[in-house]
């Protein structure tokens, strides 16, 4: 009888975006700036704000606000604000997406080291692991805050790869926004899946933006299915 041999990732490493991706927490964000807006009496915010997903608060405040606000109180002081009330509105209800923590495991049985690669603030990064008591399956977190610049830009996914002691071709990348995939894409990403949290199932097949759609983790059942 031949025997199987066991399945070897082609990677090494798995990077993980968490807006959008590790929770399902756009709508939150969307209400926590409605809050914020209302604050500052700031109209017609949303409509720019469907362009800033993914993207740090250094370029979504200069985005929504007016100049004379931004001047007046600084980015960091209206990040920090808009950040603590997307904390508190949505610690009651937070959840991870569904099969995330099925994935981890998965990842954690082939010998698959992860990482959180994300725009957001460190604060809100470390609220998100907490909550869904997903720290101890990442040793290496990245938030818009180490980095100089965020997505698109590469060098959050690069800082990832670079801290986990791999080549970016090694790593897959788990994103859900426009954003995030040009950043994985430009720093050299091995693979890219997509979550279906932000943009429909439809458009990310239609527009080729990762070797992989899916609609929440729990569609992944095996590692081999990332290949």
């Amino acid at each position: 009888m031949e025997n199987k041999q066991p399945y070897t990732p082609p990677f090494r490493g798995a990077i993980f975006d968490m807006d959008g991706t590790l929770v399902d927490n756009s709508p939150v964000h969307v209400r926590a700036f409605e809050i914020f807006c209302n604050r500052y009496h700031v109209e017609g915010w949303r409509e720019k704000f469907t362009t800033a997903f993914g993207r740090g608060n250094d370029e979504i405040m200069p985005m929504l606000l007016p100049e004379e606000i931004i001047r007046e109180k600084g980015i960091p002081a209206l990040a920090e604000e808009k950040e603590a009330i997307y904390r508190e509105i949505y610690a009651p209800e937070i959840e991870p997406v569904k099969g995330l923590v099925e994935l981890l495991q998965l990842l954690r049985k082939a010998g698959i080291r992860c990482a959180v690669g994300s725009s957001g603030c460190r604060a809100n990064v470390d609220f998100v692991l907490e909550k869904c008591g997903i720290a101890d399956y990442f040793e290496v977190v990245i938030s818009g805050d180490m980095v100089s610049r965020c997505k698109p830009e590469p060098e959050i996914y690069l800082t990832a790869a670079q801290a986990l002691g791999l080549d970016p071709k090694e790593c897959i990348v788990f994103e859900d926004a426009r954003a995030g995939f040009e950043s994985a894409r430009r720093a050299g990403a091995g693979r890219l899946v997509a979550i279906a949290t932000t943009l429909q199932q439809e458009v990310l097949v239609s527009e080729r933006l990762a070797d992989l759609v899916v609609g929440d983790f729990s569609e992944i059942r095996n590692v081999e299915q990332l290949r």
